[in-house]
């Protein structure tokens, strides 16, 4: 058993690196330990792929469910786990703070915390309160006796703002509140993100799997990127191959999809190295 500190000097040490790392999103236990067994190195939750198994969208799981969630996550595999936490499940820094001490109480060694507000006419918080939750944010595990990294995110390129300067301005004020890695969801050119990583001096994390952006692990390290990561892609990819199915069925009356299916001996087997029942 790989202690929780143990995984937090791991997890550290992959943001150090020259090259990017990649930080695969899985939604259930089953999806964490396909991707352990891949190779992977870390995992990170998806707040919007997790919704998704439970019928609901993004944004509709409260803090107690989606604490129970990452833990099992966590307790699926020995590697490295870092949560997506939305916006901290609170209203108050307070609050906030609490969110990520229960989060390290979950097993977890990083997570994020955004600055969504939630409220479609004013979907992202005014900076100064944003600043004061994710500095209640770093108060809370800068407490821990481990290194537990937090991801602080500027969400202004996923709710109709592609206004760079602020997501800059936005993310260095992150910066100086403490947080350990930055990200900015949504940039899609070359020179978005080169001018997001010159900006800032911290490890900066780049979202991928959005139609229309095909840089690669190489391209994205040549720019200053220190870690990859798909959020819902992976979950997307799956749920589209499941409709895609369906609907063949349903229009077609065939069944082809099952030459893509993964054999069920396949995967029987690489599940059956899991099963310690």
């Amino acid at each position: 058993m790989i202690s929780q500190a143990d995984k937090a000097r791991a997890f550290r040490a992959l943001h150090e690196r020259d090259q990017a790392f990649v930080i695969p999103n899985p939604w259930d236990v089953g999806t964490a330990r396909l991707l352990a067994d891949m190779g992977f190195e870390a995992l990170a939750t998806t707040s919007a792929g997790y919704a998704y198994t439970l019928g609901v969208p993004d944004m509709r799981v409260g803090r107690d469910r989606m604490l129970a969630h990452v833990a099992e996550l966590v307790r699926a595999t020995d590697l490295p786990v870092s949560a997506d936490l939305e916006n901290g499940f609170a209203d108050t820094p307070e609050g906030v703070a609490q969110t990520y001490r229960l989060a390290s109480e979950a097993g977890l060694v990083g997570a994020s915390i955004e600055d969504s507000s939630g409220d479609a006419d004013a979907p992202i918080q005014e900076l100064s309160r944003a600043v004061e939750r994710v500095r209640a944010a770093v108060e809370a595990v800068r407490a821990l006796p481990f290194p537990f990294t937090l991801t602080a995110r500027a969400e202004n390129h996923l709710h109709g703002r592609p206004d760079l300067v602020d997501t800059i301005r936005r993310l260095q004020a992150y910066q100086e509140a403490g947080a350990d890695v930055l990200y900015a969801p949504g940039l899609r050119t070359h020179d978005e993100i080169e001018a997001v990583v010159r900006s800032v001096d911290r490890p900066v994390n780049v979202l991928m799997g959005s139609p229309g952006i095909s840089f690669s692990v190489a391209d994205l390290s040549t720019m200053g990127v220190r870690r990859i990561s798909v959020g819902s892609a992976f979950s997307r990819a799956a749920l589209g191959a499941f409709l895609r199915a369906g609907r063949e069925v349903l229009e077609q009356g065939t069944f082809a999809f099952g030459a893509e299916a993964v054999g069920y001996a396949d995967i029987g087997q690489m599940f059956a190295a899991w099963d310690r029942d």
